[in-house]
């Protein structure tokens, strides 16, 4: 006999019945909360909320945040729930620049956050809360300091000899090849921060095999599982702590536990100084010792590692998109294409043919190409924060419960025509030093802003430009049969990729 009637199989279908109703009406008992507060809401899907074309991956995020901007109807703020949690999309300029900067003490956590088991994804800078960051950002911050960064620029040109020699290899003259520019800039990037941050001579360009490209591009290789992995840290913490999943994945989070802490003891042994990231991580560990200075974060094991493994990851991800993501405009626009590649060549007349740091921050037109590239293209398109104290909005009687997440949308605030006009179009004469004088703040985040800005913003933008440099003045990027036109982000990629992973052009020596 059964349980509940006379029939197991009736018994089957009462209690699985049962069980729906109960998780649709648990995990929709908060969906009238911003009506109730007088906020617009856009209509939640059961279960899944408003974020369901992220949770399957149908959306790439940095459209969808950018969609939902482009709903507001003239709203500072729209309410939204992520699965069952109430969260708030910041529309209103104004208001981004109080949380960001004015009122950032109640916004100064992320609301992103991986399971706090995986040392190397929570505690690295990125990701970790107060009160540790504080202490920890302003720890890291002297380590990019423009006294730094000039003598780490003489690293950096030993790895644009390295690119100069790779493309020079490949016999481009005649009709060129067409390559995958993605993948080139990754593996100069990769170089660069692995010489710059950590002396090491990673060699990606010229060693197909090199495990530092081999791991970097594993990280943010977005196949389904990976990509449902990565939006899951980056939107749904609680989904990823229970299921355990790593911030970087997991064989490149056992390598870079590996090779970075191999790195780390080394030099410790040594007693080798070389003013790097690995010379800063060593004088903390020494002067805190097992010292806890917030949130059980120590500068030692894991902890240590893992601000190593950020600054990699980031480093070489952000500069290399950006790169790509420039040549591949430039290679569509060929007027302005030739017109920077007649700044650069003039600039290397004036100091004969040799790169320098002073000539590299002086050139005014490369700086504007690579800040529109930023504009349409911003690495990581949206920003989230947390509010960790009870806030009232300014000018409104609506008041943020502490624990409530907040998302800026970049890309809807870099398209928005009321601060770019026609702002489709790749035009780098908006940032030309009258232009963009009238860009009003926060009207152009691509670091995002405040306390919390990207720390290693001047880096990623001087090798950037290095590597630019380096391609334009002996070199022609057009499209080729495999170029996306339009442009299409990934859906399965939490950051500002194409669709595919990869930018195809043809690169061709010039006469």
């Amino acid at each position: 006999m059964a349980l509940i009637t006379a029939y197991w199989g009736l018994d089957s279908i009462i209690v699985l019945t049962t069980l729906v109703v109960t998780v649709y009406l648990y995990m929709t008992r908060k969906y009238n909360y911003w009506k109730k507060r007088g906020v617009f809401e856009l209509p939640p899907t059961p279960i899944f909320g408003n974020f369901s074309d992220i949770m399957f991956m149908k959306k790439n995020p940095g459209y969808f945040m950018k969609d939902l901007y482009d709903q507001r109807k003239g709203m500072s703020y729209i309410g939204l729930y992520l699965l069952d949690k109430p969260c708030l999309m910041v529309c209103d300029r104004e208001l981004v620049k109080n949380i960001l900067i004015k009122d950032f003490n109640y916004f100064a956590d992320r609301h992103t956050s991986p399971d706090t088991k995986d040392r190397l994804g929570y505690a690295n800078l990125f990701f970790i809360k107060n009160p540790a960051w504080k202490t920890l950002r302003a720890k890291l911050t002297p380590t990019f300091t423009s006294g730094k960064l000039k003598k780490m620029f003489e690293l950096m040109l030993e790895c644009g000899k390295n690119l100069d020699t790779h493309l020079n290899s490949l016999k481009l003259e005649g009709k060129g090849m067409d390559m995958e520019i993605k993948d080139l800039t990754a593996k100069f990037a990769t170089d660069i921060v692995g010489i710059t941050a950590y002396g090491l001579n990673v060699n990606s360009l010229n060693n197909p095999d090199a495990e530092f490209r081999k791991y970097g591009r594993m990280i943010f290789d977005f196949d389904f599982f990976r990509g449902f992995e990565f939006l899951s840290i980056l939107f749904f913490p609680t989904l990823a702590r229970w299921t355990g999943m790593k911030t970087f994945g997991k064989d490149a989070t056992k390598f870079l536990r590996k090779v970075l802490w191999e790195t780390l003891s080394e030099r410790m042994n040594s007693g080798e100084k070389r003013n790097d990231l690995i010379d800063t991580l060593i004088e903390l560990k020494k002067t805190y010792k097992d010292q806890d200075i917030g949130g059980g974060f120590k500068f030692e094991g894991d902890d240590l590692v893992a601000q190593a493994a950020i600054f990699f990851t980031a480093g070489y991800e952000t500069s290399s998109t950006v790169m790509a993501f420039s040549l591949y405009e430039l290679a569509i626009h060929s007027e302005i294409q030739n017109r920077l590649r007649r700044e650069i060549l003039d600039a290397l007349h004036e100091t004969d043919g040799k790169i320098t740091y002073d000539m590299v921050c002086s050139l005014q037109y490369l700086d504007m190409v690579v800040s529109e590239t930023l504009r349409m293209y911003p690495p990581l398109p949206f920003l989230d924060r947390l509010t960790v104290e009870t806030y009232k909005m300014p000018n409104s009687d609506l008041v943020l419960e502490k624990g409530t997440p907040v998302y800026i949308s970049m890309l809807g605030i870099h398209y928005d025509p009321e601060y770019f006009s026609d702002p489709e179009k790749y035009d780098p004469e908006r940032f030309s030093e009258e232009n963009k004088r009238n860009i009003p703040s926060c009207a152009y985040i691509p670091f995002g802003g405040g306390p919390r800005i990207c720390i290693g913003a001047r880096m990623g933008l001087l090798q950037t430009k290095l590597g630019i440099i380096t391609i334009l003045s002996k070199y022609e990027v057009t499209p080729c049969e495999k170029t996306l036109i339009p442009m299409v982000l990934d859906p399965k990629a939490a950051l500002t990729m194409p669709l595919g992973g990869g930018l195809h052009l043809n690169i061709r020596e010039l006469h």
